[in-house]
């Protein structure tokens, strides 16, 4: 007969086992961001549209000196420091969220990574290209995609019940009387 496990305590996670699906979230993001504007800066000259004629949202080469979706044009400094501080804070929280939300520690992981994918840029070429162009909006790329994505996940959740991103506790553990209580029930 197999043991019941289905009410077994949960054996606390190391910090390396509980990050390591925000760590892969982060280091797609960072991934799938460099590629792509790769990509952009391979197939397409600084300010070059394609395709022309596409009303909606189009690719387009653009070199950014702001922050995302082009804001703080030219404070160069700044774009470098303050994601620096944001990258520790982010890691700092990571590291102390309590082991039990899921959400959380995802929607920090996709900022982390997009802050990340946009300073590697702007450290190394001193620009960050953006290439999603919606046309009637600001051009943009999948680091930025991907902070706002994070930031709204983490605005969603605050709104929430507390406990609300909590993964689910067993009701009783083994031992507790919870079990003796259920068989008895049951007969």
């Amino acid at each position: 007969m197999e043991p019941n496990t289905e009410h077994a305590p949960r054996r606390s996670r190391s910090p390396l086992q509980r990050l390591a699906g925000p760590l892969a979230l982060s280091l797609a993001v960072i991934v799938a961001d460099q590629l792509s504007k790769a990509a952009v800066r391979a197939s397409l000259h600084p300010g070059e549209v394609w395709p022309r004629d596409w009303e909606l949202i189009r690719f387009s080469h653009v070199h950014n000196t702001g922050a995302a979706f082009g804001i703080l044009e030219g404070a160069s400094t700044f774009l470098v420091i303050a994601p620096l501080i944001a990258i520790a804070a982010i890691t700092f929280f990571l590291l102390m969220l309590p082991s039990s939300g899921r959400w959380y520690p995802l929607a920090l992981a996709a900022i982390l990574g997009g802050a990340v994918g946009n300073l590697i840029d702007r450290i190394r070429l001193g620009y960050v290209t953006d290439f999603i162009d919606p046309t009637h909006y600001p051009s943009f790329n999948l680091a930025d995609s991907a902070v706002v994505i994070g930031v709204f996940t983490i605005a969603v959740l605050s709104f929430l019940a507390p406990g609300e991103d909590d993964e689910e506790e067993p009701e009783h553990a083994p031992g507790d009387g919870g079990d003796r209580q259920r068989s008895e029930a049951q007969t």
